[in-house]
């Protein structure tokens, strides 16, 4: 799909760059490129996983919230939409993961709404002391059950894994009677983990315990259903896949069966069943909305709407089944040419088990990645200790831009021209 990578025809063709270009021509999802802003044709972008691209239209749905409803409608605007906004598209969101209509909410940030839920649900099987998670998970989720766990004398048990995998049968084994919270990432943010929500959910509810997932790196990549697989609890951010912006508010999904058994540790006026009443006792609302807390953010909540409607326009079944493609032409690059240069492939083999980004090791990871970004146009992040994640969001991405990102890695590791970046790290990788 980037301009360089047509500019092939002077050369034999690859057999794999045939497949790639066939397979964009053929796509459903080919269409949906357009609906981004591109300002670099000769850049790709693997950042998906991270920071999903602009939506032209979030563009759009910004300038109207300024310039007709904060500056026209001024405090109006409030019972002309805004005070239901978040509402409205965490139905949306219930769509995309499988949830139905009541379950889903946007709230706050993903770290706050992980705290909220985590606390909520230790309150809910008093007497038992341990939490139980892998060391797949990502930073701030250990940080956020430590500071839950630490004033409700629970412990915090880190199931060990080998580094890619989820690992399953020592986490199952690990639900006993103690067990009052397994808290878990469905896609691992590293090696792009994916685990069988039902599996871990059953086992779990065997033994008496709450689940609760974060879909940060699954939801607008890896189809699945909170419902089916009889979900308790989950949170997600809106920023990667569902490309709602950086710092978009994230959501939080809570089954039915439990809006009236758990109760939001974070009270806050948007909470309360009456809030225009101003009582000074807390008295919370009967439905999602009593996991909220403060006031939302309405022109972030307005830019996120965009492509969370995108996302479940197109439909989990086709985002999928597009990006089990692009992985798995990713895998075979990867095996040609990347390493044999010394790469180290860290994501599952099975596409049953993976989500929609690729892991690739290598000592040198972080000058790399410096070299693709500034000299290669390939923007992909690094994740220590020696990780480059390639995040392959298939509403933008295509399988060209595949194989031209792999063919870009190979000269800049070839050329040797990552030597001359430094060794330090910058803050954000």
């Amino acid at each position: 799909m980037t301009s360089s990578s047509t500019n092939h025809d002077d050369k034999p063709r690859d057999p794999l760059l045939v497949e790639a270009t066939t397979a964009d021509r053929n796509s459903d999802l080919a269409d949906w490129r357009g609906r981004f802003v591109h300002h670099d044709p000769d850049e790709i972008y693997l950042l998906g996983n991270s920071l999903g691209r602009l939506p032209v239209d979030a563009a759009t749905r910004i300038d109207h919230a300024v310039h007709n409803q904060w500056a026209n409608r001024l405090i109006r605007s409030w019972n002309e939409g805004w005070w239901d906004l978040q509402l409205r598209v965490g139905e949306t969101i219930a769509q995309i993961i499988g949830a139905e209509s009541g379950e889903v909410i946007v709230s706050d940030s993903t770290s706050v709404n992980l705290h909220k839920l985590a606390l909520a649900a230790v309150r809910a099987r008093p007497g038992r002391t341990k939490i139980v998670t892998d060391d797949l998970n990502f930073g701030t989720d250990y940080y956020v059950l430590d500071s839950v766990a630490e004033p409700c004398g629970c412990d915090v048990e880190i199931i060990a894994s080998d580094g890619i995998h989820g690992p399953v049968e020592a986490l199952c084994a690990a639900f006993d009677d103690n067990t009052a919270l397994v808290s878990l990432s469905h896609t691992t943010f590293k090696s792009g983990f994916t685990y069988d929500l039902e599996t871990i959910t059953s086992a779990a509810h065997r033994a008496g315990a709450i689940v609760l997932w974060d879909l940060s790196h699954s939801v607008g990549s890896v189809d699945f259903s909170v419902e089916t697989a009889g979900v308790d609890l989950a949170v997600g951010c809106t920023y990667k896949y569902l490309n709602g912006g950086p710092g978009a508010p994230a959501f939080i999904y809570v089954n039915r069966s439990l809006q009236k058994v758990l109760s939001n540790p974070v009270r806050g006026w948007w909470g309360h069943a009456a809030p225009f009443d101003f009582e000074t006792a807390y008295r919370p609302t009967e439905s999602i909305r009593s996991f909220h807390a403060g006031t939302m953010p309405i022109l972030s909540l307005a830019a996120a709407e965009p492509g969370i409607e995108m996302v479940a326009e197109v439909g989990m079944a086709s985002i999928r089944q597009v990006s089990v493609s692009l992985m798995a032409l990713a895998e075979r690059l990867y095996d040609r040419d990347l390493a044999p240069l010394g790469f180290q492939w860290k994501t599952p083999r099975d596409p049953a088990v993976r989500g929609s980004h690729v892991a690739l090791a290598h000592p040198n990871a972080w000058q790399l990645s410096q070299a693709l970004i500034d000299r290669g146009k390939v923007l992909l992040d690094f994740r220590a200790p020696d990780n480059l994640r390639l995040g392959l969001a298939p509403l933008y991405i295509g399988h060209v831009d595949v194989y031209e990102a792999v063919a870009r890695i190979r000269r800049i590791v070839e050329s040797g021209v990552w030597q001359q970046y430094p060794e330090e790290r910058s803050v954000v990788t």
